[in-house]
C-alpha cells in the first residue's frame, strides 16, 4: 500500500510545471501589475509634446444616413461638412465606430459633436469630451488623416 500511495505522489508532483517556474511566472505578472500601476499613477511613459498649441478646433456631429452614408456636420452650425457615402472611407467609419461604442458603454447618446483639432506641430486629433476618448490621428497614416482633415476649413488643411 505504501508504494501504491507513493506512486500516486510522485506522478502528482511530476505533473504540469516544475515550482520554480510557476513561483517566477507569479513574479512576472505581479511585477508587471505592479509596474503598470506605477506608471499609470506617475505618468511614467506618457509622452507629452511641449509647445504645442491647437491652431483649429471644430466640432463635428456624425449622422447615419438613410441610404447606408454618414454626414459629417458642423457642430456648432448643423450646416454639412462632408458627406461619406456607403462602404468608403471606412477609417472616418471604425474611428467613430470605437467612439460611439464608448458612448454606448457610458449609455450616453449620439448627439453631442466630437472635437477636431489641428495643432501647431501639424497633428491632428479627435477628441470626445462626453467620454474622455481621444484619438491621435497621425498614428494612421497619411491617407487615414487625410480623410479628417477635409472636414476642417479649406485654409487650414
Amino acid at each position: 500500500m505504501t508504494s501504491a500511495r507513493m506512486t500516486r505522489t510522485s506522478s502528482y508532483e511530476s505533473a504540469g510545471l516544475p515550482r520554480p517556474v510557476r513561483i517566477a511566472v507569479v513574479a512576472v505578472a505581479v511585477f508587471a501589475v505592479i509596474g503598470a500601476g506605477v506608471a499609470r499613477w506617475t505618468g511614467a511613459g506618457h509622452i507629452t509634446i511641449p509647445g504645442a498649441a491647437p491652431t483649429l478646433t471644430r466640432s463635428v456631429a456624425f449622422v447615419d444616413r438613410a441610404d447606408g452614408g454618414v454626414a459629417a456636420l458642423d457642430g456648432v452650425t448643423g450646416d454639412s461638412v462632408a458627406t461619406f457615402a456607403p462602404g468608403t472611407n471606412g477609417f472616418v467609419r471604425g474611428a467613430l465606430r470605437a467612439l460611439a461604442r464608448q458612448r454606448r458603454l457610458n449609455s450616453i447618446g449620439p448627439s453631442a459633436p466630437f472635437r477636431l483639432t489641428r495643432w501647431s506641430d501639424g497633428r491632428l486629433t479627435l477628441d470626445d469630451s462626453t467620454t474622455g476618448s481621444h484619438v491621435e490621428l497621425d498614428g494612421f497614416g497619411p491617407t487615414n488623416v487625410a480623410a479628417f482633415a477635409s472636414l476642417l476649413p479649406p485654409a487650414s488643411r
